[in-house]
């Protein structure tokens, strides 16, 4: 018996950035892979299945109106059933506040919408500059970095590393995922002369997680441990703080990332870049990361219904 296709919510973002243009190259793209529905404003550069009004002028609070509506509308068709997941379009986070929406950006605003007890943000490349895949797990989204150290504790750790590890199992259909921890602190603290995170936080929580039957190493430094996953070593590198995290992980993989959000009952992903206002509607606007992510949503839906 023939599978039913994946169906998927495309949503168009921001309508002044380069989202309904990368969203466009997507659909053209990604041929009779899966049904896809855009959801989003008319008058952009991709037309909608599923309107969510129409975009004219350049008001901001317009602007993220129109982008926070159509990630509710896909977020209601997925926990309705009518898709399998969602593809995010960049959205511009001062436009989503002045439009009234209260979150950081959206994965938070997601996590809240599905109603999801917590999520995981793991950027993925599944191939890199230097060869191998690189996952990268934020520990922690976006904090000012004064607010990091108190944010990484112990709990949020073994949280993290929990749902990760299911999601490679389930969606990846990794049986085993080896996960490794990066450090807090230059050299994981050299023994505490940088710092005691490492001692205090990071190390109870492997020690938790390796009593749960998980594959976890760390605290591993962060000058080494990205490079050691690349080459192959670990699965997934669960980072404290987003910088850390990202800038390794763009440098490895601009243009070819996928943000994935785990812990929400669909699959969600997005590209790795923002709604680039300053190139918007040229027509220059690699669409890359998009395509990827569209194929990425096929792949772990399809993983999720075997």
């Amino acid at each position: 018996m023939d599978r039913a296709p994946i169906r998927l919510a495309l949503t168009l973002g921001d309508p002044r950035g380069i989202g309904p243009e990368v969203a466009a190259a997507a659909l053209a793209a990604s041929g009779s892979e899966a049904e896809l529905t855009v959801v989003g404003p008319e008058g952009t550069a991709a037309a909608p299945d599923v309107v969510t009004g129409r975009w004219e002028g350049r008001d901001v609070a317009r602007a993220g109106a129109l982008a926070g509506g159509a990630i509710e509308e896909a977020t209601r068709m997925a926990l309705r059933g009518a898709v399998d997941g969602i593809v995010t379009a960049p959205i511009d986070k001062a436009a989503l506040a002045a439009a009234g929406y209260d979150y950081p950006g959206h994965t938070e605003m997601l996590q809240h919408l599905a109603g999801a007890p917590d999520v995981v943000m793991l950027m993925t490349a599944e191939r890199t500059r230097l060869g191998g895949a690189l996952r990268v797990v934020l520990a922690t989204t976006h904090l000012p970095l004064r607010s990091v150290a108190a944010a990484v504790t112990t709990e949020r750790l073994v949280r993290q590393a929990r749902l990760t590890a299911a999601g490679l199992r389930e969606r990846w259909g990794m049986a085993s995922p080896r996960l490794a921890l990066c450090a807090l602190n230059p050299h994981a603290s050299d023994g505490g002369l940088f710092g005691d995170e490492e001692a205090l936080v990071m190390e109870p929580a492997v020690a938790a997680l390796r009593a749960e039957g998980l594959d976890i190493t760390g605290p591993v430094p962060a000058d080494t441990v990205f490079v050691r996953a690349i080459r192959g070593e670990f699965d997934v590198v669960i980072a404290p703080y987003h910088d850390v995290g990202m800038a390794a992980f763009k440098t490895a993989s601009f243009g070819s990332g996928v943000n994935v959000t785990l812990g929400l009952p669909f699959v969600r992903t997005s590209p790795d870049h923002g709604t680039a206002l300053d190139i918007a509607g040229r027509g220059v606007a690699d669409a890359s990361s998009m395509i990827e992510a569209v194929r990425l949503a096929i792949r772990l839906a399809a993983n999720l219904k075997r």
